[in-house]
């Protein structure tokens, strides 16, 4: 039998968590480290940045937390869940600018959050209720894209446009603009990724891939993907790449920022690995525990990226508990308010899916639409004759 057996051996992985490559800011035990290359990118924040950093982690774990259970009681169809991956998410979405573009997969919540997006317009696409969710163009956020890896194809198309445009390198930071795409690892393996690292490689074009290696591929381990770390992969596209601790928001800003600075400079395109951990499910249809064990995940519950923000800010005397207890209570009505106005939001009726297929009258799409009202009227008629 060629190759390793799930029981078997692992091959060579894609590294590991604490790898010296492995750009780290705050250790799991909330230990702040002077970082000589990318510590200049966080000297302008402060405290109020640092507790906002805080404030969007809980709340956004809150609403994916909130958002699973809405699923579970049947008003949701389906959730991807982002839980333990919030300082990845923050840390990138707080480094960007207002021009900046995001191209998320279905995972972002957290980045959706920094750019602006009202959670209920994520709970709604799920829910059903919208067409695709929000207006890209208000919060330079573009809609969720579930074929995976597509929206890396997007976004260096996009990036070599605001490139064309001459919207890189004016040294005017509210005109200059770079574009970031969001993905996990089991995409780089999929054949739109790497076209488009050979698309922005050779365009120079103003991009920053942000790959979420949270380990798990659905139900692949990454050594099953990728026999050296993923950030390595760049090199041989023509552009850098860098691993960062993922479960570190400060190291994960400080990263984002440096890379988006270059990128809008006219340096061209890189890539973050952000190496972290899918603490649930792939989505609300998927049973980790299937493939993959509870000591693997005791072990990142350890590496909580919210936990050790809270450890560094009491320490450091940034943060008090009535600042710890107000984020508490916003989080709490944060999720009150995402159960009462999910219960509200009427059901889409299913002649709905065929509004907006093209934004003209479509003899195909009218075709569709009265065979299946006839195809609804049928189930009419039978309970009529049932009753």
């Amino acid at each position: 039998m060629r190759g390793s057996s799930p029981a078997g051996p692992r091959p060579a992985t894609g590294g590991s968590y604490g790898s010296p490559e492995m750009i780290q800011i705050l250790t799991p035990e909330g230990e702040f480290i002077e970082h000589p290359q990318y510590g200049r990118f966080l000297e302008d924040l402060t405290d109020d940045d640092l507790r906002g950093f805080y404030r969007d982690q809980v709340l956004i774990r809150r609403l994916d937390t909130e958002a699973t259970a809405l699923q579970r009681q049947g008003q949701l169809g389906l959730w991807a869940s982002m839980l333990g991956q919030e300082a990845a998410q923050v840390g990138c979405g707080r480094a960007m600018r207002p021009q900046d573009y995001a191209f998320p997969g279905y995972r972002e919540h957290g980045v959706a959050w920094c750019r602006g997006v009202d959670p209920l317009e994520l709970v709604a696409l799920f829910r059903g209720t919208n067409k695709g969710g929000w207006d890209p163009a208000e919060h330079n956020f573009h809609l969720f894209t579930i074929v995976i890896g597509n929206q890396v194809l997007l976004a260096t198309g996009y990036a070599m446009g605001i490139l064309l445009d001459g919207d890189v390198g004016t040294d005017d930071p509210e005109r200059d603009t770079a574009v970031m795409a969001f993905f996990g690892d089991g995409a780089t393996a999929q054949g739109d990724v790497n076209e488009s690292f050979v698309f922005a490689a050779v365009h120079n074009a103003p991009i920053v891939f942000f790959c979420q290696n949270n380990q798990w591929a659905i139900s692949e381990p990454n050594w099953r993907q990728t026999a050296i770390p993923l950030y390595k992969r760049a090199s041989g596209f023509g552009f850098p790449g860098v691993q960062v601790d993922g479960n570190d928001v400060l190291a994960t800003y400080a990263v984002t920022r440096a890379m988006l600075e270059r990128a809008r400079s006219g340096e061209g395109p890189a890539f973050i690995e952000a190496f972290t951990y899918r603490m649930g499910a792939h989505t609300t249809s998927d049973d980790p525990t299937k493939y993959r064990v509870s000591a693997e995940v005791e072990v990142w519950k350890h590496r909580d990226p919210i936990a050790r923000l809270k450890v560094y800010l009491s320490r450091s005397g940034k943060a008090d508990s009535a600042f710890f207890a107000d984020v508490e209570a916003e989080a709490d009505a944060l999720a009150e308010k995402l159960r009462r106005e999910t219960h509200a939001m009427p059901d889409p009726t299913p002649e709905s899916m065929f509004d907006h297929a093209y934004s003209e009258p479509h003899a195909q799409v009218d075709r569709d639409r009265a065979e299946f009202r006839a195809y609804q009227e049928a189930f009419a008629d039978v309970e009529g004759e049932q009753a």
